[in-house]
């Protein structure tokens, strides 16, 4: 099976189906198409002009825009220096992420070295279904904002992506909590699939997907979406953190950002 989304053709099969980035995807807002066509019942809910007035609640919103700008700020300014954002001396790598879910399930972050690691820096699971990120997704600016405090069990010196539950925003708004865990087999098995996929949205076939793992029976024989790409990781303290998604045309836009904030 096989269908078209803005000129790039979606082949849909029993394994891993990929958009090759560095030839068709040129652009965030071409990948938000082709996230549109792999979940066509995304829009079914909102009206257009339900959708233009939510997006105008937000886009609109100063108290809005001072937020992100101060969580961007935030990430890129140790706490313990009070300059301006030209003389921060900020600390940034290039790692692969990859937002992953089940149509009906919720999404996943997966953080990699490279995409042939066997082991990720970091797994969320993020409290957000698949269907409604890619709503999010398609007003062309996604901002995950994930803060945590310090706790009692939790040691001072435990590394930010370490800290096991996050207060998550989504694009302004309250979604619930994000919780960082360790991989199942299911896990392991989807990025397995995925390691020659360097940058591409796609869909991995359920029937790829069974396996015994007790954890995910309420998934077989659903589908798998994903979107992988390579992220600017920025470090701007030992308590703030951000990835930024880099287009596949080399360009950072910063249309996908995912702050970690950690606060006393």
């Amino acid at each position: 099976m096989s269908s078209s989304t803005g000129g790039s053709a979606i082949h849909i099969v029993d394994g891993v189906t990929v958009v090759d980035c560095q030839k068709q995807v040129r652009s965030w807002s071409l990948l938000r198409s082709i996230v549109k066509f792999l979940i066509p019942s995304c829009n079914h809910n909102f009206s257009e002009e339900q959708q233009e007035r939510r997006r105008g609640e937000y886009y609109n919103d100063p108290y809005q825009y001072y937020l992100l700008r101060r969580r961007r700020l935030r990430s890129l300014i140790p706490s313990n220096i009070n300059t301006n954002l030209t003389n921060t001396t900020k600390i940034t790598n290039i790692t692969t992420g990859t937002i992953f879910g089940y149509r009906r399930g919720k999404v996943n972050f997966c953080i990699q070295s490279n995409p042939n690691s066997s082991t990720p820096i970091l797994l969320l699971e993020l409290a957000i279904p698949t269907a409604i990120l890619a709503k999010e997704m398609q007003s062309g600016l996604l901002r995950i904002a994930l803060e945590c405090n310090y706790s009692v069990p939790t040691r001072r010196s435990s590394s930010l992506l370490s800290m096991p539950v996050w207060t998550m925003n989504c694009n302004g708004r309250k979604v619930g909590f994000a919780i960082n865990r360790v991989p199942t087999q299911a896990d392991k098995k989807v990025l397995r699939l995925m390691q020659s996929v360097v940058e591409g949205v796609g869909i991995i076939s359920g029937k790829k997907l069974i396996n015994s793992d007790e954890d995910d029976k309420q998934h077989d024989h659903d589908d798998l979406m994903y979107l992988r790409a390579n992220f600017e990781r920025v470090s701007g303290s030992s308590d703030s953190e951000s990835f930024h998604l880099i287009n596949p045309d080399g360009s950072n836009s910063q249309q996908l950002s995912i702050f970690f904030l950690r606060t006393s």
